[in-house]
């Protein structure tokens, strides 16, 4: 089974089409000290102003930084805001030959006013909802040419006509993912998607529309509901309804709804959140992701985004970092197990004849020696057992303003070692009584053990085991380490005083 990091990874060379409506999105960043003297409305003194890939333009920017080839086609006037956009495009290694340039049209620009950093006005201009012939042709042309070339297609359909004008070129998608992101789902209810990615409200309005809103106690029982009756009015086979803070709600046609819950973002900006998370399920579809896991990646990409100012573009290597604290999650809840449920397993781990093994220890920070000692425990047995001291018995034991790192920490760092099976939090200054009640075959213990008298021998020797002592490897110490490097913080500031 592929890991999230592997999906991430996988995402480099996905061929992308995006269709939708290309904006430019502008900021106008200034101070507001007073009052307008022709009416009760800030004076903005405009600072910087800034500009970013908007709109369906986002969704292709964020799909090209998160690895993918990209084909964006949306539509754009002879206008400077236009030509604004291909210049950003090309900045951003992506192909704007695919742009439709409508001699009548004017590019779609919006323009937010800020005053402090909070929000005054947005100004909204352009308009493309009306094609010329010549343009129209040239528009499914290249959504034809662009399909057959795919492998996964992301319609970001705003409102403003370029989705809509190529609605019937997507019957031809086969098999190729089909992912739509639209604020008005219901004009895309025959093309079989593989996923529609509404917001709350946008659910709300589609279901509305359909006259099946029920009034429920919470958000995520409102997407619940409003997810069931999407799958009844769209032929698709997922609905994913985002819902900000509270995650997403992902609804499947053969019944199963699950609640993706989200981080909590500090100065959260939503400005092209939907684009980021549309960007990240589609590709992770594209490599071949159940549903499940892709809208798990979209909500961290969704989380990313919030958390930066602006329009936000999510980059591959931030996704792929937030995808190996989800496989690390997953280690966490698979290998960190109460102790009665240790016992249990353990307990049929020894009828079935397999060598149980355990060593402990803070781990503070982890080290060369660490993983030496820990893979040769594990090559002693079946089934290595890892106790790791709790804070409080770390403080206790090692002092000096130890442990450095929190024990949700050190337990994570231990457990993603591929020679531990199962980890174990204690609160004890010695594992005495965890050893009795996991009654190991065998306790590891490293080299600076030896010829010293162990507190927990008594309790190994009551359960029938023994105690092996292997050797550092190459003198490792944490302590030793935090000596090197409080030494060199020493050095470097009796530099600077120096200086």
């Amino acid at each position: 089974m592929r890991s999230e990091s592997d999906i991430v990874r996988a995402f480099r060379g996905v061929r992308a089409l995006c269709l939708g409506d290309a904006m430019l999105d502008s900021y106008l960043d200034g101070t507001a000290a007073r009052l307008c003297s022709e009416g009760p409305v800030p004076v903005v003194q405009v600072g910087d102003e800034t500009h970013a890939p908007g709109g369906a333009a986002n969704a292709a920017a964020n799909l090209r930084a998160l690895g993918a080839d990209v084909r964006f086609i949306g539509i754009v006037g002879p206008d400077a805001p236009g030509s604004r956009l291909r210049s950003m495009l090309r900045q951003l290694r992506l192909d704007e030959g695919w742009l439709v340039e409508d001699p009548s049209a004017r590019t779609l620009h919006k323009r937010r006013i800020r005053a402090d950093g909070q929000y005054v006005a947005r100004l909204d201009d352009g308009d493309t909802s009306r094609l010329t012939p010549a343009s129209a042709s040239t528009l499914s042309q290249r959504v034809d040419e662009a399909l057959a070339w795919c492998d996964v297609i992301v319609v970001s359909d705003y409102g403003y006509g370029a989705a809509e004008a190529a609605i019937s070129r997507l019957a031809s998608h086969g098999s190729t993912p089909l992912i739509v992101d639209s604020k008005r789902l219901l004009n895309f209810a025959q093309t079989c998607a593989t996923i529609v990615t509404p917001n709350h409200a946008e659910a709300r309005i589609a279901a509305s529309a359909a006259g099946m809103t029920t009034v429920e106690s919470s958000r995520v029982a409102t997407a619940t509901s409003d997810a069931r009756t999407l799958l009844m009015l769209l032929d698709c086979q997922h609905v994913a309804v985002t819902m900000a803070g509270d995650g997403a709600l992902l609804a499947s046609r053969d019944g199963e709804m699950t609640h993706v819950p989200a981080h909590a973002a500090h100065n959260a900006a939503d400005i092209g959140a939907g684009d980021s998370f549309a960007s990240a399920l589609s590709l992770a579809l594209a490599t071949g992701a159940d549903a499940h896991t892709a809208v798990r990646l979209a909500v961290e990409a969704g989380w990313l985004a919030v958390s930066q100012p602006g329009t936000a573009v999510v980059e591959h290597q931030q996704l792929l970092q937030r995808a190996s604290l989800l496989g690390l999650r997953a280690t966490t809840k698979t290998k960190t197990l109460a102790l009665a449920e240790f016992t249990e397993r353990l307990e049929r781990a020894r009828l079935g004849g397999k060598t149980v093994v355990f060593t402990n220890g803070v781990f503070d920070i982890l080290h060369a020696g660490h993983i030496q000692l820990l893979r040769e425990a594990k090559a002693l047995g079946d089934i290595l057992v890892v106790g790791v001291n709790s804070d409080r018995s770390a403080a206790q034991l090692k002092q000096r303003g130890r442990p450095i790192n929190p024990a949700a920490d050190r337990i994570a760092l231990v457990q993603a070692l591929e020679s531990v099976d199962y980890t174990l939090l204690f609160e004890e200054d010695t594992p005495a009584e965890i050893i009795r009640r996991l009654r190991p075959h065998l306790h590891v213990k490293g080299g600076d053990y030896d010829d010293v008298s162990l507190p927990e021998q008594e309790a190994v020797d009551s359960v029938g085991g023994r105690v092996v002592i292997l050797p550092l490897a190459g003198g490792h110490s944490t302590t030793a380490l935090i000596d090197r490097i409080g030494a060199l913080a020493l050095h470097q500031t009796i530099e600077a005083f120096d200086d």
